[in-house]
């Protein structure tokens, strides 16, 4: 399979801060892939060099073959990214704004696909209104318009659902993964773990400028086994036996058990019931990314 984005031992400092040490990792031609981290795992950099924003101070970086410092005019061709931050121009219209994004790129006749894009982020009755007078959402919205008014095959979408509403997430990935399923490369940066999940073949993870997790998302979740035993109990507390196994729970009023193995569940129930503990309510929660994903920031050094 062709490799869509090929980052090669990239190092990046910012004083005595180093911000990315030597990650390495490859984004195949048509995958969706997620890059996950906590704050300061180096994932804006990491972006902002693939963009071409921030140069490296060593390592390499290429989009479709294209390196980004040598060949960049390809390279940003090849590229759209939806940045994190929202900016716009206060002085044009949405239709305006896409149209002006669309000559930077050489394109003059590209109103057919303009309209398409204002259709499928919903965006079709907000064509001639000025920039300013849209909400947040909207804006967003436009900001995924311009990533993909040159039709790219590879696309970087920055936190593009953070604190938006229930309808623009679902507009924008019904968008994502026609694009995807169409041969569209995408590369996605959240923190909201079950999109990351439900939508992402592949997942890197990244601590402190160095990669502490690489694999298939599927391989990821059934690495770790176990799951979490949710109770509500009543008559006593929760004996200090199995102190050690709590996690945080769903609810104040909840206990969270991690489990390894589903046969610690009896042994569980039996302490409880020599604890004199009674049970209002049990659930048993399968692992997901989440869990996978706060033990391997937790364990990575």
């Amino acid at each position: 399979m062709s490799i869509a984005i090929d980052i090669q031992s990239l190092r990046k400092r910012y004083g005595r801060f180093e911000a990315l040490k030597g990650v390495t990792l490859q984004v195949r031609e048509g995958e969706f892939f997620g890059l996950l981290g906590p704050n300061g795992a180096g994932k804006t950099t990491l972006i902002s060099t693939i963009a071409g924003l921030t140069r490296a101070d060593s390592g390499s970086v290429s989009i479709m073959g294209h390196d980004v410092q040598r060949d960049f005019r390809a390279a940003r061709r090849a590229l759209g990214v939806v940045p994190q931050e929202i900016v716009f121009d206060p002085f044009f219209s949405v239709r305006e704004t896409l149209r002006l994004t669309s000559g930077y790129y050489g394109l003059r006749a590209n109103d057919d696909w303009i309209d398409e894009i204002l259709h499928n982020l919903d965006l079709t009755g907000k064509a001639d209104a000025n920039m300013r007078t849209l909400s947040g959402g909207m804006k967003r919205r436009v900001l995924v318009g311009q990533a993909l008014v040159h039709r790219p095959p590879v696309i970087v979408l920055d936190e593009p659902t953070a604190g938006v509403d229930v309808e623009l997430r679902q507009t924008l990935w019904r968008f994502i993964r026609r694009l995807n399923a169409e041969g569209h490369t995408i590369v996605l940066t959240t923190h909201y773990l079950e999109e990351a999940q439900e939508l992402c073949t592949r997942i890197a993870m990244l601590k402190l400028g160095s990669v502490v997790a690489l694999d298939e998302t599927r391989n990821l979740v059934r690495g770790m086994a176990g799951g979490t035993l949710v109770l509500r109990l009543a008559g006593a507390p929760l004996p200090a036996s199995l102190a050690a196994l709590q996690v945080d729970p769903p609810s104040d009023d909840r206990v969270a058990l991690r489990i390894r193995h589903y046969d610690e569940v009896e042994q569980i129930l039996a302490a409880l019931r020599v604890a004199g503990c009674r049970i209002e309510e049990m659930e048993l929660l399968p692992t997901d990314l989440e869990d996978v994903f706060v033990r391997i920031m937790r364990d990575a050094a």
